[in-house]
């Protein structure tokens, strides 16, 4: 492990001030980088943890905002921005791009290997920067299983690898079949993961608010799904000696 420094980077998207948290590994050299997405809830300590432990193994890491600084613990507050927001690639994609352009903007970011992870939301909105074409190295999203506009996966240039829980009542049996079907009609290089016995959000510690129902976390799961997510970054964005060049 190395040590790494983090800050605070604002910048406009969706007609707010996002505050995004970069973590740098150490070093000035070049580095692989990940676009980390977070839940519907918006940013928190734990993407921000996840920021911090991907630049401690030496990718450059910025965990994007969605709410412009907010985070939503109110179920119905985050219902009331995310439903619509899910219900519109060109939003998303205009979030995605805007920390997109951050992450790239930073020097030790390898502007050519970039990954994008997210979970929920933040996942949906790394699949709509492959929908859009974006020239990403791998697309990685838990409980973010939304199908985009038709044709569109077919600019998906990366691997996609997908978890999701096997009793998460959002994403459902429909909803991962549409999913993968999308996938596959488009040619993508994909996986999906079913965590048996998992609910939606199983990846994310216990809050101490009100969820809504189908969501809980499960520590194992949780744990094998971070080790799913490395895999991938180790396939498609290997952090060899010459990764900055």
């Amino acid at each position: 492990m190395t040590t790494m420094t983090t800050r605070t980077v604002e910048y406009r998207a969706d007609g707010l001030t996002m505050i995004g948290h970069l973590a740098l590994p150490a070093g000035a050299d070049r580095r692989p980088a990940v676009l980390l997405g977070p839940e519907g809830m918006g940013l928190s300590d734990v993407e921000r943890r996840r920021a911090d432990a991907l630049a401690e193994l030496g990718y450059v890491a910025l965990a994007f905002d969605l709410h412009g600084g907010r985070y939503l613990g109110d179920p119905e507050d985050m219902l009331a921005r995310c439903t619509p927001l899910l219900a519109d690639p060109d939003r998303m994609r205009d979030i995605g791009h805007a920390a997109l352009d951050v992450l790239r903007a930073e020097p030790r970011t390898h502007p050519d290997r970039i990954a994008a992870v997210g979970y929920g939301t933040g996942g949906a909105v790394g699949l709509e920067l492959g929908r859009d074409g974006v020239d990403l190295r791998a697309i990685g999203t838990v409980n973010g299983l939304i199908t985009g506009r038709p044709g569109e996966a077919a600019r998906i240039r990366c691997p996609v690898w997908a978890g999701v829980g096997s009793e998460d009542p959002i994403m459902s049996p429909a909803q991962r079949s549409a999913f993968t079907e999308e996938m596959q009609a488009a040619g993508v290089d994909w996986r999906l993961v079913v965590y048996g016995g998992a609910l939606h959000a199983f990846h994310h510690p216990t809050v101490d608010h009100i969820v809504r129902p189908g969501v809980g976390y499960h520590p194992r799961h949780a744990q094998r799904a971070w080790h799913d997510v490395l895999d991938l970054l180790a396939e498609c964005l290997p952090l060899t000696r010459d990764a900055g060049r």
